[in-house]
């Protein structure tokens, strides 16, 4: 019988996250642990880790919610489990529960090894090229991580913007591309939503003399006449981020795409509901000729592990992704991930440590 158990760590960051909806100091990541009765020794792991301000299940019940799925999955004596049987398990306001649940049930199907796809990513033969992730602050502190980040070799940079001053944010961008032009590196900005429509893309024009690779939710969600305005006219392609969280039914999600146009996808399986629930995102976009890519929701090793092996197998060669958040943390799950000159690693025959150790 297929039995499950849960088990949290409280994630400590290295420094205050912050982004134009406020600084996250901890993190709570829940775990679920599958197992077979008849292979106790094999287990499956899966992260639930829904983001304060962000995730539509970051609710006072959701600790509640997994205690008592946990217990009704155990109830039911299931003798086996397939992963797209797992998502249906979960309802979809619960989309991390649903990550971990189907993270899990494949980890399992897999031998228990953390290994959830066949790919040169997780044999440890390719890396999956990564955008450096700026972090809101004060300019010194922006500075400081854009010249590490240069230093550490990655060639595309992403910046939180919205926090500061916009004039100093644009010199910030001004400095960067004094020390590396557009040949050398891509630059993504992220606002959160900080712009408001009726000055978007004014900023947007300014914006456009750097060269930027894209700006990722202009706007705050859920306007969307005022995205396809924004989507149409900017002179910087947009991205939806935020836009994406919520919208669970088919026809919800061909009509923004339909309406708003835009020229990229983020996708986040903490987010959206999983794995193939991000991997149904990536087909609406691609049969409109539009970019994706995969970005971390500030997991623990163990989410971002999933979401660096979905890469390895479904990502564009070559496109870097936002999966550089597993050095954010003081008292992150060992894991044999690394990054090396802008790419995530993985080392197969490495050491995991367990989560409640």
């Amino acid at each position: 019988m297929l039995q499950l158990r849960l088990s949290r760590r409280v994630l400590q960051f290295n420094f205050p996250a912050r982004t134009s909806r406020g600084a996250l100091t901890e993190h709570v990541a829940h775990y679920l642990h599958l197992h077979n009765s008849a292979q106790p020794h094999l287990e499956g792991l899966g992260e639930a880790a829904p983001l304060a301000g962000l995730s539509p299940d970051h609710r006072p019940d959701f600790e509640a919610t997994l205690e008592g799925f946990v217990r009704e999955f155990n109830r039911r004596q299931l003798r086996e489990l397939l992963p797209q049987e797992a998502t249906e398990l979960v309802s979809p306001e619960w989309p991390a529960l649903r990550f971990a649940l189907e993270t899990a049930t494949l980890d399992l199907q897999n031998g228990g090894t953390h290994c959830l796809y066949n790919n040169a990513f997780s044999r440890g033969e390719a890396g999956v090229p990564i955008n450096g992730l700026i972090w809101m602050g004060d300019q010194a502190f922006m500075r400081e991580q854009i010249e590490k980040k240069l230093a550490e070799g990655y060639s595309c940079l992403k910046l939180k913007i919205g926090g500061l001053d916009f004039d100093t944010e644009l010199e910030l961008l001004r400095e960067i591309r004094a020390v590396a032009g557009p040949e050398r590196l891509t630059l993504r900005v992220d606002a959160n939503g900080a712009f408001a429509p009726h000055d978007a893309l004014a900023k947007l024009e300014q914006l456009a003399r750097f060269s930027l690779h894209s700006i990722e939710q202009p706007i705050r969600a859920g306007q969307w006449q005022a995205l396809a305005e924004v989507c149409r006219h900017s002179p910087v392609p947009v991205a939806l981020d935020e836009e994406l969280i919520g919208l669970t039914a088919p026809d919800q999600q061909d009509a923004l795409l339909d309406q708003t146009r835009p020229a990229y996808l983020i996708l986040k399986p903490t987010l959206l509901g999983g794995l193939q629930a991000s991997l149904d995102w990536a087909a609406k976009a691609q049969a409109r000729g539009l970019g994706w890519w995969l970005t971390s929701a500030l997991e623990s090793n163990v989410g971002l592990n999933a979401i660096g092996q979905l890469a390895g197998s479904y990502a564009q060669p070559g496109f870097p992704q936002g999966l550089g958040t597993g050095q954010l943390y003081h008292n992150n799950v060992a894991a044999p991930l690394h990054i090396r000159a802008g790419q995530l690693h993985y080392s197969p025959r490495g050491t995991w440590e367990h989560p409640e150790g």
